[in-house]
């Protein structure tokens, strides 16, 4: 998010800003990943997540 901020408040120079690492869809490929990542996640680990609710809580 910080490179999108960073290109808008540039103006004209976005393009240049955005393409110093070689590849000016970086920042959007960087965040596309992400989205999969999370969404990923949350498919392989949602019945964990709700087993681990239901078991009971161990009072110390």
């Amino acid at each position: 998010l910080l490179e999108w901020w960073v290109a808008l408040l540039s103006g004209e120079n976005a393009e240049a800003f955005l393409g110093t690492q070689g590849y000016i869809w970086d920042t959007q490929s960087d965040m596309g990943l992400a989205l999969l990542g999370a969404i990923c996640s949350l498919l392989v680990l949602s019945k964990v997540h709700d087993k681990q609710l239901k078991q009971p809580k161990n009072d110390l």
